[in-house]
């Protein structure tokens, strides 16, 4: 069964959310800048992925998934947005401070 079904439409439709979502990720403050340039670097990965796929079946003819170093080159964006994500993250977690006083947080004193 084949479906004629293309769901590129709704690929780009999904672009205004995130862009929605990154706009007010940058005004809001609330997050470290590495993790929001994650975020941003998110969409790199997004035309560096758009941008191989077309390479890919241009050149030889077949689907991305299926030019294993081409597709690799192109989920290297993806694993460095999630890593500036988690290290931004996790900068900003280093930086808070701890409370190890047992007395203080659960006796009051």
């Amino acid at each position: 069964m084949t479906s004629n079904f293309d769901p590129a439409p709704l690929f780009a439709l999904s672009l205004l959310p995130y862009l929605v979502f990154l706009f007010h990720l940058g005004r809001s403050q609330q997050l470290p800048k590495l993790t929001v340039l994650g975020f941003q670097l998110t969409l790199l990965f997004v035309a560096v992925t758009i941008a191989a796929a077309v390479f890919a079946l241009v050149r030889y003819d077949s689907e991305l998934v299926a030019v294993d170093w081409l597709h690799g080159g192109a989920e290297a964006f993806l694993t460095l947005s999630n890593a500036c994500i988690v290290a931004g993250l996790l900068r900003t977690k280093s930086k808070e401070p701890v409370n190890n006083s047992y007395e203080e947080e659960i006796l009051g004193r």
